[in-house]
């Protein structure tokens, strides 16, 4: 059973900074390709960055350069390190797969950037 545990989220000023952890079980993690998503008051949820099994990264357009993922094999984990943080990244932030979701959602991490 796949289980995503994300967590470090907080309340920060702009221009700060939070990093973001998940923990995955139940899956073949140095094999899979994982994903930051993010969901905002109102919006869609929408893909943040991703990581595949091999360490390549990308970013949305709105992030780039301010965000970065990374991920430990060993320990199961991925990471987004956010700096720089902007209003607008106030969302409840959630790890997966990438590109296919992974069957189940954990249950996020609040981000809430005041101005």
């Amino acid at each position: 059973q796949v289980q995503l545990v994300e967590s470090g989220g907080g309340l920060v000023q702009a221009g700060g900074s939070l990093r973001l952890s998940c923990a995955a079980s139940g899956i073949t993690f140095s094999i899979t390709a994982m994903g930051w998503y993010r969901r905002a008051p109102g919006k869609q949820r929408e893909l943040v960055a991703h990581i595949t099994s091999g360490g390549v990264t990308n970013y949305a357009d709105s992030v780039k350069g301010r965000f970065t993922i990374s991920r430990d094999n060993a320990a199961h984990a991925v990471y987004l390190q956010m700096n720089n943080l902007k209003p607008e990244d106030t969302a409840v932030y959630y790890c997966n797969g990438w590109p296919g979701y992974l069957g189940s959602w954990g249950q996020g991490t609040q981000v809430t950037v005041s101005s």
